[in-house]
């Protein structure tokens, strides 16, 4: 049985199904928006605020570039830049101009950008030059022919400018020497731009805006093809359910997870843009001193984040210092959200902190906590028009059981970009999206995610999921961040092995934590062995690799 007939019932979840106009896209959202909020602020980075007005207006210019270079509608124009106020830009102009943003991890590596160019077909690319010395490697082995490089501050007005680039060119050394000898600078292409008028083609709903890539820890990325009708139907649902804390135009969203990131596209990026609210960017959220001293600057009402950012976040001995008075939500995805962060960031701010549940190919997000009935350890409800069914095979299990996470609604991807296989290796003959998470459904009709189905541990023949047990070893306080995975073991098969990161001046012993697990777990789901380290691997958006934990173990075996 789908979530929707339960949806109704559930308190504070919203409407069961939301209307959706079959001809919206994206553009003609951003149009409707840039003419209602024109005055208002879109974004602000580096002391720098973009209003709606500023953002149509350099968007168009960068659009009537792109397609005066000869671009066509569907053409794939890669955009690789962290949270600077060019990537909204690029983002808007090039959905202006018909085209499809493929979206690029600026910390990709020669071999990882190599692949993801080729395979998307990508013809453009627009590109933070701190990265262009890995474009330089790669790019004669792509269809890439025009490249926009873009320093940044070059939305920065003088002197300041000028001071910024210096800086990051001159005095950290931060852009590595590249050869790129086609390569046009952001404001040369903006000047040109200005100069062509803008004829944009007509988009239609069923047309791809985004190539998402994802996979690339289990495989070879592939590229989900979401199109301007997903992501519009993904924006709805989940207004259908934040939107009564969005008071248009008024709002201000602190965004540390980079914009590139599918999570951030949708709920920042896109919602708020609909909605006319601010994003604050913050470029290098690593840098928690730095995020606390830009969140001391604002009377912010939302933000959104992952579970490290948040335990980071509360471990700064300033966190508790700023002002609350004006924040509505925080909003955890990406990654579990451990239940004592979540009572922690309530005793700090005195506001939930809600966590949700999203996949790359639902554009993303699936399930998310209503901010009025908020259950810590779930993911919530499905969204309005969004089915769920929790599967033994093909058998639907009974609710509070088990069992692998399938979705069915409008904002599931269309498939994988030139793998057809692949694409009908997920989906069932009727349309159900077979996620790969393993899930229950709570009676209430709450999700609760288990753990990837990839992830098992198996001890003995029982199932063990890191999930909880990094959510037992969380509680602890002495642990910032942990990681489980599962090691050979010749007597069990399998053993659990904890990765642990401790906070600042705290002690604890392995043997301490063993015995702490103890009292928490059954006997064998107690992690065998703990590592402290100083760090562990994690994603851009901070989510824990236990992929890469996994891979540095066998290398060390």
């Amino acid at each position: 049985m789908g979530s929707d007939e339960r949806s109704s019932a559930i308190a504070g979840a919203g409407p069961a199904r939301v209307d959706l106009d079959p001809d919206v896209t994206l553009v003609s959202l951003f149009d409707s928006s840039c003419a209602q909020f024109a005055g208002r602020p879109a974004y602000h980075n580096l002391g720098v605020t973009l209003r709606f007005a500023d953002l149509e207006r350099l968007s168009r210019r960068l659009a009537a570039y792109l397609l005066g270079l000869g671009l066509a509608r569907g053409d794939r124009v890669a955009l690789m830049m962290p949270n600077v106020l060019q990537y909204p830009v690029a983002l808007f102009a090039a959905l202006r101009a018909g085209l499809t943003v493929v979206n690029t991890n600026p910390l990709y590596t020669p071999r990882e950008l190599r692949h993801q160019l080729a395979d998307s077909g990508a013809t453009a690319i627009v590109i933070l030059e701190n990265f262009a010395h890995v474009l330089a490697q790669v790019i004669g082995d792509t269809a890439v022919r025009h490249v926009i490089t873009t320093a940044v501050a070059d939305l920065v007005p003088e002197p300041k400018r000028s001071a910024v680039n210096f800086l990051v060119r001159h005095v950290r050394h931060m852009v590595p020497r590249f050869h790129l000898p086609q390569a046009v600078r952001w404001r040369e292409a903006m000047r040109r731009g200005a100069g062509f008028r803008f004829a944009p083609p007509a988009v239609r709903p069923d047309d791809i805006a985004f190539l998402q890539y994802t996979g690339g820890t289990t495989g070879t990325p592939k590229g989900a093809m979401l199109t301007h009708a997903n992501m519009v139907a993904n924006l709805m649902q989940t207004r259908a359910v934040w939107g009564r804390l969005i008071e248009p135009g008024c709002e201000v969203m602190i965004t540390p997870l980079p914009l590139y990131h599918v999570f951030c596209l949708t709920c920042n990026c896109l919602l708020f843009m609909e909605r006319g609210g601010l994003n604050v960017l913050i470029t290098n959220p690593r840098d928690i001193a730095g995020l606390v001293r830009e969140l001391g600057r604002w009377r912010f009402s939302l933000i959104t984040g992952v579970n490290t950012l948040y335990a980071a976040l509360l471990a700064h001995p300033r966190f508790s210092r700023l002002d609350f008075s004006r924040l509505k939500l925080g909003a955890a995805g990406g990654a579990a959200l451990h239940p004592r962060i979540a009572e922690e960031w309530r005793n700090a701010t005195g506001r939930p902190l809600v966590e949700g549940y999203g996949l790359t190919e639902a554009s993303p997000v699936v399930a998310c906590n209503p901010p009025e009935a908020p259950r810590i350890g779930t993911v919530g409800p499905a969204l309005p028009s969004t089915e769920v069914s929790i599967r033994e095979g093909d058998r639907e299990v009974a609710a509070g059981e088990p069992g692998e996470l399938w979705v069915r609604g409008p904002q599931v991807m269309r498939g994988y970009w030139q793998r057809p296989e692949e694409t009908a290796g997920v989906f069932s003959a009727d349309g159900w999206l077979r996620t790969g998470d393993i899930a229950v459904l709570e009676p209430c009709g709450y999700l609760r995610i288990v753990d990837r189905k990839k992830d098992l541990i198996n001890v003995s023949g029982f199932k063990v999921f890191p999930n909880e047990v990094e959510s037992v070893v969380a509680e602890h306080p002495a642990v910032l961040e942990c990681g489980c995975i599962g090691v050979s073991d010749p007597r069990s098969g399998q053993a659990v092995r904890i990765y642990v990161v401790l906070r600042p001046g705290a002690t604890l012993s392995a043997e301490e934590l063993i015995e702490f697990c103890r009292e928490r777990l059954t006997p064998y789901k107690v992690p065998r062995q703990v590592r402290f380290r100083d760090s562990l691997p994690k994603s851009q958006i901070g989510k824990v690799l236990r992929r890469e934990l996994e891979r540095e173990q066998a290398a060390a075996a």
